[in-house]
């Protein structure tokens, strides 16, 4: 079985044409290459569209799988739980909640050592274990400007996450798909 990871950046111009494009993407994938696995983990809007993509996949093909490689601070609710912390939480916060739901969640290595920058090593490890990769990556995009610590009198330029995760995948050989438009 052939795996399929998706990593973007955080906010993303959503339009009908990029749905379709990834679901178009994502259908080849499944019936020419034999994709049956798609890995997230990220908190990207990019992910998020991806993950609703292959969710109504899994109608027309319900042998695909979604797993979460979670990082520092963050879990996910397998599928066969979603319906009972939903009702949980609908009682608890006295409103309607729609929780995501995995097959399974591997936790990243680094899970709970790890710092700040967690996701680079997530990113990598999708990466690892992926044979595709579906990116949404601008190269021109910068994060906004940051100080190191609080009481600095300068900042710094930090590097998009995503630009770090292509970069990467690109040095691995991955198959990159990028749907950032050009």
């Amino acid at each position: 079985m052939k795996t399929c990871c998706f990593i973007g950046h955080r906010e993303i111009e959503i339009n009908d044409e990029l749905v379709f494009s990834i679901r178009h993407i994502l259908e080849m994938l499944i019936e020419e290459e034999g994709v049956r696995t798609f890995a997230f983990g990220s908190r990207s809007q990019f992910n998020e569209l991806c993950y609703d993509v292959v969710t109504s996949l899994k109608e027309v093909y319900p042998v695909i799988k979604r797993f979460y490689l979670t990082c520092k601070s963050e879990d996910c609710c397998l599928e066969k739980d979603r319906e009972k912390e939903e009702a949980i939480l609908r009682r608890v916060l006295k409103k309607d909640v729609r929780l995501k739901g995995f097959e399974e969640e591997i936790e990243h290595k680094t899970k709970y050592s790890s710092g700040r920058a967690s996701y680079v090593e997530r990113n990598r490890a999708l990466i690892d274990m992926s044979d595709f990769c579906m990116f949404y990556y601008n190269p021109n995009y910068l994060p906004p400007t940051r100080k190191a610590y609080k009481s600095a009198l300068s900042s710094y330029q930090p590097k998009s996450g995503t630009a770090l995760a292509f970069a990467y995948a690109t040095q691995k050989k991955k198959h990159i798909i990028n749907m950032f438009p050009n």
